[in-house]
């Protein structure tokens, strides 16, 4: 492949990735972010895949960006997702306990 080419398929899984997760409202994007996270990773791959096929150093230096802004944003949703789980989790817990006791109860 020449790099004009390598270079489209990186721009596309870019404008791809974003439009998809753009799409998704606030309110729903902390449930969803496992979904997204999905879709990263396959905008990860395809970075890495064309990073590898890379001939010309601009088109390499523009696909290992890709790679780094692909692997920031999977793992900023992995942490918010696990962060999310573990308020679940926290609130599953004292629901079992009773709860906490009021201020000044004995």
């Amino acid at each position: 492949m020449d790099g004009t080419a390598l270079l489209t398929i990186t721009v596309l899984a870019v404008f791809v990735g974003f439009e998809v997760v753009s799409k998704v409202s606030s309110t729903l994007h902390t449930p969803l972010m496992s979904g997204a996270n999905a879709i990263h990773g396959i905008i990860l791959v395809g970075a890495i895949i064309v990073a590898g096929q890379a001939a010309d150093p601009w088109v390499l230096a523009a696909a290992l960006l890709a790679v780094v802004l692909a692997t920031a944003n999977l793992v900023g949703g992995f942490v918010v997702t696990d962060r999310m789980l573990h308020m679940f989790h926290a609130r599953k817990n004292t629901a079992k306990a009773g709860g906490q006791p009021k201020a000044g109860s004995k």
